[in-house]
């Protein structure tokens, strides 16, 4: 068998995780930015900038985990923070919608990180049960730099909805030297929010929404309807239906959050886009979440979506 090069493998898992984000961007999502709608200061073309930007930062991701599968490096010395850093600074420098991808970022980040370890040692075949063990090494191998890092990204993007954390604050440049003094890991600093973000529950207990939930109902939708487009969004409404979400929760509150969810629920048992009701339920929950302050963006559902697009398409999907 012809053994396929290291820069073959970091340029496909890179290209498998930026058609995720393509994808998630494009499928019409209730609240949400997509091909059709935009937020007052973000727009459609931020993200499919932003999209472009971060290829580069996905590539050497990818190149740490074909490093440790050749014995090279050791998990707790990929930089994970550092390359979360890196991506949220090239799509800051290219475009000017504001934050459009940290959620997605630190949720792809592992995931190249272990796809490049999983394809180099099986020679571009990809398991999906080693990958999410190879996932599960690379977030809890953290180190207290990769905190300081993503709290310097988070610096960068500047995202909504960010709540004070006990002790580490994100929003004070203290915490910062507070990390580094009581040796706080990446990983320990989701623990303390995994309660209350569902990225920060993604990363500490091994991606169980986008592994466990929203890849295989992907996989369920495309085969049930064959549009892509319209399996998205239902998978979207799926995991908003049972995951109420985090960002909506910090920023108007748990009980709006589960409001939401129930309405998620509705727009699927009424047929979701296969009906005329449920196209019509759709539509006026899109119309329900939109408001200026964006307060009601179902934002870390589409993160997980996205994710679960980068299992799809690592897994073989095509259009």
């Amino acid at each position: 068998m012809h053994k396929i090069s290291n820069k073959d493998v970091a340029d496909h898992v890179a290209s498998c995780l930026q058609l995720a984000i393509l994808f998630e961007i494009n499928a019409p999502k209730p609240g949400n930015v997509h091909r059709q709608a935009s937020f007052h200061k973000t727009s459609y073309e931020h993200f499919l900038a932003s999209a472009v930007a971060i290829v580069p930062s996905l590539k050497i991701a990818t190149a740490k985990g074909i490093l440790i599968a050749e014995g090279k490096l050791r998990f707790a010395n990929v930089g994970i923070g550092k390359i979360i850093k890196d991506a949220v600074e090239r799509s800051d420098s290219w475009q000017h919608g504001g934050n459009t991808l940290l959620g997605t970022i630190l949720l792809l980040s592992p995931i190249a990180v272990g796809a490049g370890k999983t394809l180099r040692e099986r020679n571009g075949i990809l398991d999906l049960a080693e990958l999410r063990t190879n996932i599960k090494s690379v977030t809890t191998s953290t180190t207290p730099e990769d905190a300081v890092a993503v709290y310097e990204a988070i610096d960068i993007a500047k995202p909504g909805g960010l709540n004070k954390a006990p002790n580490f604050d994100a929003t004070e440049a203290s915490s910062k030297q507070e990390i580094l003094r009581t040796h706080t890991t990446l990983f320990d600093l989701f623990k303390i929010s995994t309660d209350y973000d569902s990225i920060a529950h993604e990363w500490t207990k091994n991606y169980p929404i986008v592994f466990d939930v929203g890849f295989p109902a992907l996989c369920r939708e495309i085969k049930r309807i064959e549009n892509i487009n319209d399996a998205i969004v239902h998978t979207f409404l799926k995991l908003l239906s049972e995951n109420p979400d985090t960002l909506i929760a910090r920023k108007a509150g748990s009980s709006k959050a589960q409001e939401v969810s129930r309405r998620a629920r509705q727009v699927l048992d009424q047929g979701g886009l296969g009906t005329r009701n449920g196209k019509e339920a759709l539509a006026e929950l899109d119309r329900g979440l939109r408001d200026l302050e964006n307060k009601l963006n179902p934002g870390t559902t589409a993160d997980l979506v996205t994710a679960s697009l980068a299992l799809l398409i690592l897994n073989g999907y095509r259009p």
